[in-house]
């Protein structure tokens, strides 16, 4: 937990700020978001505070995980929507506003115009493979 004061979604969680919850367990809520980008954006949020992913345990990725499908399910159904964007920004320099870990579901329809920039790049000779190795050594290491 943040020593900083708490942030808009614990505050969500604790029940001081109204939303329109759509799942809760023990671990986690999904509610509407309050500025949704199409009808349908959900958030899905840890109910501890945990400012970007590396700080989240794993017991709590995993019950983020086991309801990110569902919610999918439902999000789609309920709307309509053939695609859903799954967004996390982690970081404020990745477009984080919020600093308590959170997922947008984003239903998509075609020509909705919310699109987004994808500028693809490409790995000089050799580097792939250097930062393969490094990621792998930082994955199997328990340090």
């Amino acid at each position: 937990m943040s020593a900083a004061s708490p942030s808009v979604f614990s505050r969500i969680v604790s029940g001081e700020i109204p939303a329109h919850k759509v799942y809760e367990d023990a671990h986690v809520l999904a509610f509407l978001d309050v500025g949704p980008l199409a009808p349908g954006h959900v958030l899905l949020i840890p109910k501890g505070e945990f400012a970007t992913m590396d700080a989240v345990p794993e017991d709590v990725a995993a019950a983020l995980g086991r309801v990110l499908p569902r919610l999918v399910r439902a999000v789609q159904s309920a709307t309509g929507a053939p695609g859903i964007n799954v967004l996390q920004n982690n970081g404020k320099v990745s477009g984080q506003e919020v600093m308590h870990v959170h997922f947008h579901l984003i239903p998509r329809q075609a020509g909705d115009g919310l699109g987004y920039r994808w500028n693809p790049g490409k790995y000089a000779p050799g580097e792939a493979e250097k930062l393969r190795d490094q990621l792998s050594l930082l994955l199997t290491d328990p340090a």
